[in-house]
């Protein structure tokens, strides 16, 4: 095999492979470690550390390159992604960063790989993925690796670089330890569920409902019977510690979501008469109907944007399921205000316990729509809730409320897992927590 122009983000050093297979330094810094270092041990280091660069057919799959590769991928994401428009709308949105990586920041494991013609030196495709962990209802937490913003060229499509790319991305998560790797596609994407259930040997693991709504909820008061009061960092930790438990799948970095600078904070909300927190022991001492959540603002990182265009649609983002899914479903007329970019609040870490929680989860929605209007460019509230979630029968059901749905797709990578996370290969599992780092 032929390696070529690999450059590790992680290590000092760097290799460059020949038919010869003789390995030679590329560059190096003058450090004791790099004369140290035997060259077997440099491409060792090189193989356990990055992705290895490998080259099919006429196709180079290779580490993103932040330094040459931002400008290109992003003229790649603003036109991989063209839907025809019989309103003549452009739809996309934007990073205020100009950040190809914000997706991933989050996780120390991580990387992006791009598909580089060898013959023009165009990259025509791109993914991201991230290793993370997650625990389990059965108790137990494994490593899952997560396939992020998969992007192929319109002109470069059927030609085998996405699956060149989920290939290579399946093979870095599996050097670096994950046990199961991940990833979410819209319900109607055929190419998408053909691509990684034929070719790829992923399952289908859970289907979920995408709640939107503009932020002008309809003009209803919220009932003076029912308080939602701010919990202290300390209380969300230890309730969402509790309440975890409850989900089939979870992140097992709670505690670092919700100290991230995105996330708003947690609320809880109940019904007054039973004054909860005036309680001190407010873990055990939950009242008979109550929720929690959480809500991420990603106006700061990103925002969205409508123009009119004679033009086809074009769905640009460094999100995950904000391009495909969003608009489709979300019946918001294309004003002046929608004409410049605008935000989105999304409602995560959704738990709620009792009898009475429609009119609880209807007062969420009124009293985030509430924050958001009172936020610069914020115009959209959502949240994303398992097809068998509690909650999810409980989203108001207003008439300006759209819903779209949404799958989640899961490859086991080895045969070393308890087997009481085989339900996880056996069947769709409904009760899941949506991380918004991911969304």
């Amino acid at each position: 095999m032929k390696y070529t122009g690999f450059i590790s983000k992680d290590s000092e050093l760097a290799v460059t492979a020949s038919h010869s297979s003789e390995i030679k330094p590329q560059k190096e810094k003058k450090s004791f470690l790099s004369q140290l270092i035997s060259r077997s041990h440099l491409l060792l280091l090189a193989k356990r550390k990055a992705m290895v660069n490998s080259i099919e057919g006429n196709v180079l799959i290779r580490e993103f390159d932040e330094d040459r590769d931002v400008k290109v991928v992003g003229i790649l994401e603003r036109n991989c992604e063209n839907i025809g428009s019989k309103k003549g709308i452009s739809i996309f949105t934007n990073s205020i960063m100009g950040d190809p990586l914000s997706r991933i920041r989050f996780y120390l494991l991580r990387i992006m790989l791009v598909a580089e013609l060898l013959e023009s030196g165009e990259i025509v495709g791109v993914v991201r993925g991230c290793i993370k962990s997650v625990g389990t209802s059965s108790g137990s937490f494994l490593n899952m690796g997560c396939i992020l913003g998969l992007r192929v060229s319109p002109t470069h499509r059927r030609k085998g670089v996405g699956l060149k790319l989920v290939r290579s991305i399946d093979e870095w998560m599996l050097r670096n330890g994950a046990e199961y790797a991940f990833l979410a596609t819209e319900q109607s994407n055929d190419a998408s569920k053909g691509l990684f259930t034929k070719k790829c040997n992923y399952v289908n693991l859970s289907s979920l409902s995408i709640f939107v709504h503009p932020t002008s909820f309809p003009s209803k008061n919220i009932s003076k019977n029912i308080k939602t009061e701010k919990l202290n960092i300390d209380h969300a930790i230890s309730l969402y510690r509790r309440t975890l438990r409850a989900k089939d799948l979870y992140p097992a970095d709670m505690d670092v979501i919700l100290k991230e600078k995105l996330s708003l904070g947690t609320w809880v909300s109940y019904y007054r008469d039973e004054g909860w927190l005036e309680d001190q022991n407010i873990i055990n001492g939950t009242p008979r109907s109550w929720v929690i959540f959480s809500i991420w603002n990603t106006c700061e990182a990103y925002k969205l944007q409508i123009r009119r265009s004679q033009a086809l649609r074009f769905l640009h983002t460094t999100l995950n399921h904000a391009r495909e899914k969003i608009f489709p479903c979300l019946r918001m007329p294309v004003s002046d205000s929608l004409s410049r970019p605008f935000g989105f609040l999304f409602i995560y870490g959704l738990h709620g316990e009792g009898e009475n929680l429609g009119v609880l989860m209807e007062s969420i929605w009124r009293f985030t729509s509430r924050l958001g209007e009172t936020m610069k460019d914020c115009k959209v509230v959502i949240t994303e809730l398992g097809f068998s979630d509690p909650l999810a029968k409980h989203v108001p059901q207003e008439s300006s409320m759209s819903c779209i749905d949404d799958l989640w797709y899961i490859k086991k990578f080895t045969g070393q897992s308890d087997e009481k996370d085989e339900m996880l290969m056996k069947g769709p599992v409904g009760n899941v927590f949506v991380d918004p780092r991911e969304f």
